[in-house]
């Protein structure tokens, strides 16, 4: 699964708040999301956030190509 910083993340369970879609901060070994409704933040293992994802929604490419010219 291609997850990159910057995407939405639409998880299976809702948050308490209502909200179930999730901007992804940090990728590597685990993940570090941001609640779009509330903004309460969480790290999860990449394998559970990868079982419990509906759908990726593509962010921004900025963070994509300033990562190339290193």
């Amino acid at each position: 699964m291609d997850i990159k910083v910057g995407d939405t993340l639409k998880l299976k369970k809702k948050h308490p708040c209502g909200s179930q879609m999730w901007k992804v901060l940090r990728v590597g070994i685990d993940f570090r999301l941001s609640c779009e409704g509330c903004g309460h933040q969480i790290m999860i293992a990449r394998k559970q956030a990868e079982k419990n994802v509906r759908q990726i929604i593509p962010g921004s490419g900025a963070n994509e190509s300033a990562g190339e010219n290193v």
